[in-house]
């Protein structure tokens, strides 16, 4: 047997290639829910109501690339497969797009920024949308197994946490080497967009897919693909949690720059939370595999919801009276949480899939994740947007002493409004209904119907 197998027949060098993608992939997510809110009011100039307006608007258009995509993906064949193709022909657009996006335009004037900083984030969200989805639909691509999934996802989010960590911790080193922010800045996008660039071609070259014919391709419309979609109950369950543990997630992301740097009174430490809560969740990926054996899935994915939503509304009550390291205490109880929730959603996602696949007896993976991508980018547009206006409604001036209102705005977007939304995400997820038993059941028909 060769040394490198692992579980169900995919070896280490295998699930590292897939997974390797995730660390720039990450990178780019984390540094995007961190920064962008705070790069387009401090470095760009924009009020924080317009800030948040013109990543809403940028998101918008996801709604119609991500689902084409996702169709255009499961229809592809080619020398190199259905997804990959769109890693080797993607991954220059995407650095460039980031290095755009990044670079502060020479023109003034809130219309004329707001407009720019819609137009760069509808091409970043393209060229992402055109590596992301195919990328996804890899992971049924390359196993059917049940624990053998989450194993996969286990590697490819063991990657993705160091991209979190490189995504949270790399940006203000990078920005502050140069003499201006927007130096920084612009310097940071074209070194972390190479990131991402050798990363998504490290996957093309590590990974192979199942060999399909014309005969294995899903032959529905557009339209009715996404009606099957969304006729799959499991998926719509998952889906709408996904949407919920994203937009609670990035309101805490969004806002951390600011709790420290106005409550604290201290820019410094935002990496060291960062690095504490995310170094904790490293070390918890692993062990949520092992739980997720032990009690399934689902439970998994609930126990991160309870964690860090408690973090959240602890954090609003006595966070700003008990001080920085009791903050820092808590961000560390916040990353088993995280730990927990970067494994089960995705290893979840191919189960449901197959349960469609089972009934309907065609093979959709690529709309399932276009439509799982889109979900993910609206929640993080949607918590950018109120918490923009929200800043705004408090009275947050960029640069400046804080009001109070400024500082009880930024309490509640760490705090209540986000607990509120985790713990929505685990009622949800409690009416999800595929286990292990039902993915079995669901794998033995798919054998009995097959010729």
């Amino acid at each position: 047997m060769d040394k490198n197998m692992v579980g169900g027949g995919l070896t280490v060098k295998q699930k590292l290639g897939f997974g390797i993608f995730d660390l720039g992939g990450n990178m780019f997510f984390t540094l995007m829910g961190f920064w962008t809110l705070n790069f387009l009011t401090d470095t760009i100039g924009l009020a924080a109501a317009l800030a948040g307006t013109a990543v809403m608007a940028g998101k918008a258009w996801d709604a119609v690339t991500d689902p084409v995509m996702g169709f255009i993906s499961d229809r592809t064949l080619s020398r190199w497969g259905r997804r990959r193709p769109y890693l080797l022909f993607g991954a220059l657009p995407m650095m460039l797009t980031m290095w755009f996006f990044f670079t502060k335009p020479g023109f003034s004037g809130s219309l004329a920024l707001t407009v720019w900083a819609t137009l760069a984030l509808m091409l970043l969200n393209t060229a992402a949308t055109v590596i992301n989805i195919p990328y996804s639909s890899l992971t049924p691509e390359l196993s059917d197994d049940y624990h053998e999934r989450t194993s996969l996802n286990g590697y490819r989010f063991g990657c993705a946490i160091f991209g979190t960590i490189l995504g949270a911790a790399a940006v203000q080193p990078l920005v502050d080497i140069f003499p201006t922010k927007a130096q920084g800045f612009s310097m940071m996008g074209l070194i972390l967009g190479t990131v991402m660039l050798i990363t998504t071609l490290l996957t093309f070259f590590g990974t192979k897919e199942k060999v399909h014919t014309k005969a294995d391709l899903p032959t529905g419309s557009l339209l009715s693909t996404y009606r099957a979609v969304f006729s799959n109950k499991p998926f719509v369950l998952l889906l709408l949690t996904y949407a919920f543990h994203i937009m609670a997630l990035t309101f805490v992301q969004s806002i951390l720059v600011y709790y420290t740097r106005y409550v604290y009174n201290s820019a410094d430490l935002t990496t060291i939370a960062m690095l504490l809560l995310l170094l904790v969740a490293m070390v918890f990926i692993p062990i949520s595999v092992l739980v997720s054996k032990r009690i399934g899935k689902k439970r998994t994915y609930q126990i991160c919801f309870g964690i860090i939503a408690s973090a959240c509304i602890i954090i609003f009550f006595l966070g700003h009276i008990l001080g920085s390291h009791f903050f820092l205490g808590m961000m560390v109880y916040a990353g088993i949480g995280v730990g927990f929730s970067y494994v089960a959603p995705y290893a979840m996602v191919p189960d449901a899939i197959d349960f469609a696949a089972a009934k309907e007896g065609e093979r959709n993976e690529g709309a399932y994740y276009g439509m799982w991508t889109f979900v993910s980018k609206l929640g993080v547009a949607l918590s950018v947007f109120f918490s923009g206006i929200i800043l705004s409604l408090g009275g947050y001036i960029a640069e400046a002493i804080q009001s109070p209102g400024a500082i009880l705005a930024i309490r509640f977007l760490i705090g209540p409004i986000p607990a509120l939304i985790f713990i929505a995400a685990l009622v949800v997820i409690q009416f999800y209904p595929l286990d292990e038993k039902a993915f079995r059941e669901i794998q033995a028909k798919e054998h009995r119907d097959s010729p």
